[in-house]
């Protein structure tokens, strides 16, 4: 199983990012950080690279939940989504597969709010 779930889309960059965050508010997700990674490692490392965003999704209710049973889980959110332009016009869109990040905590009582909340990421990964 990968860890994460992924799509790729033509489109303009920024028209795909929007998108994906209106997607987000349609799953009930909220952007609390937004990260340029492209402009930063240009700032900061003076390297060039293809647009690539970090969205920190969160969900209050899942996020809730799953601090209700796992007190630390808050080191493992927001759940990340990543938009990066590709060549040819290309965008990927890929969102961490949670099922897959909270195995490794072994609190089974995680694996239901994982569940769920990769059926909502997948369902906003499929609507781009």
């Amino acid at each position: 199983m990968s860890y994460y779930i992924t799509k790729s889309t033509k489109g303009d960059f920024d028209a795909v990012v929007s998108k994906v965050i209106e997607k987000l508010k349609d799953e009930g997700f909220g952007v609390l950080t937004e990260i340029d990674v492209a402009n930063t490692l240009k700032q900061k490392l003076g390297v060039e690279m293809k647009r690539y965003r970090i969205l920190g999704a969160c969900n209050p209710g899942f996020a809730h939940k799953a601090l209700s049973v796992e007190d630390k889980i808050g080191v493992m959110l927001p759940c990340n989504v990543v938009v990066q332009e590709k060549d040819g016009g290309e965008v990927d869109i890929a969102a961490i597969d949670p099922r897959v990040a909270m195995r490794g905590v072994g609190n089974p009582a995680l694996a239901e709010i994982a569940a769920e909340v990769a059926e909502r990421l997948s369902r906003v990964v499929s609507a781009i």
